[in-house]
């Protein structure tokens, strides 16, 4: 494994692993909560993993015994505008909005790897991505209620469409934590592991996705969320125009001839 960060008490580690890029949120001291630092941090090596096509994977995690409790309010971001209230608007329009967007539109897949806590905006970064798996002793906590505020970081659109209304009602006015176990049971997240053998499984499905047609798999990201708001036979048009163009492509004749040669594909598209 080769490290692309030559400054380890950086707030953002980025390591490498073949076409695995891993983002890891570090301030363990602080549940690797949220600054203007780190934001401007994450949000680059997103832009230069979705840039690289050596990068066929990216996984998100947090250093230490949380994934990310959301914003951390003393930081500067967060002071008094003008003797007055903090402007949050600005901060989630300046940040958060650019972040969750990237997420959602990155090139290849995006594992969440949540290992312990994740609060408010550190919650739904963790659901903006692709597939989220849980070590058994995380949970997941819409904070926003306890401070007066609304979820952010996409947590309106992604809750009601991962558990439907009346969960996402629940969860987000009452802010109580949801142990990863239920998480999963709910449909909040794909995958709840025993924390023994967490990394194992993070690190094996980020491999087995690495392998697999990434230009396919961010389509299909891209079908289903477009969906949610498409009539049927709408969907069954996007679905058309998609396969037409990923017919003509490298990795469908790729995967065409692997499995008439009855051998493992090598598919290279973004």
């Amino acid at each position: 494994m080769t490290s692309l960060s030559t400054d380890a008490p950086a707030p953002l580690l980025v390591t490498r692993d073949g076409g695995v890029c891993t983002l890891t949120l570090n301030r363990p001291s602080a549940l690797n909560s949220f600054t203007v630092e780190m934001h401007g941090l994450l949000l680059p090596a997103l832009e230069q993993a979705a840039a690289d096509p050596e990068v066929r994977v990216v996984v998100l995690t947090g250093a230490g015994r949380g994934f990310c409790a959301g914003q951390d309010l003393n930081d500067p971001a967060m002071a008094p505008k003008d003797g007055g209230a903090p402007d949050v608007g600005d901060v989630v329009a300046r940040y958060y909005r650019p972040l969750a967007n990237r997420v959602r539109t990155m090139p290849v897949p995006v594992i969440a790897a949540v290992n312990g806590v994740a609060a408010g905006a550190g919650a739904n970064l963790a659901l903006c991505c692709d597939i989220v798996v849980a070590a058994r002793s995380a949970s997941f906590i819409q904070a926003f209620s306890k401070i007066g505020l609304v979820p952010d970081c996409g947590g309106t659109w992604l809750l009601p469409r991962l558990v439907g209304r009346a969960h996402a009602l629940a969860l987000a006015m009452t802010g109580d934590k949801l142990p990863a176990e239920e998480a999963a049971r709910i449909g909040l997240i794909w995958r709840c592991v025993d924390d023994a053998a967490f990394a194992t499984e993070v690190q094996a499905t980020a491999a087995r996705l690495a392998k697999m047609p990434a230009r396919a798999l961010a389509e299909t990201r891209r079908l289903v969320d477009e969906a949610t708001t498409l009539g049927f036979d709408a969907g069954l048009v996007a679905e058309a125009q998609s396969q037409g163009a990923l017919g003509t492509a490298h990795d469908f004749a790729e995967g065409v001839a692997a499995f008439r040669d009855k051998r493992a594909p090598v598919f290279t598209d973004r």
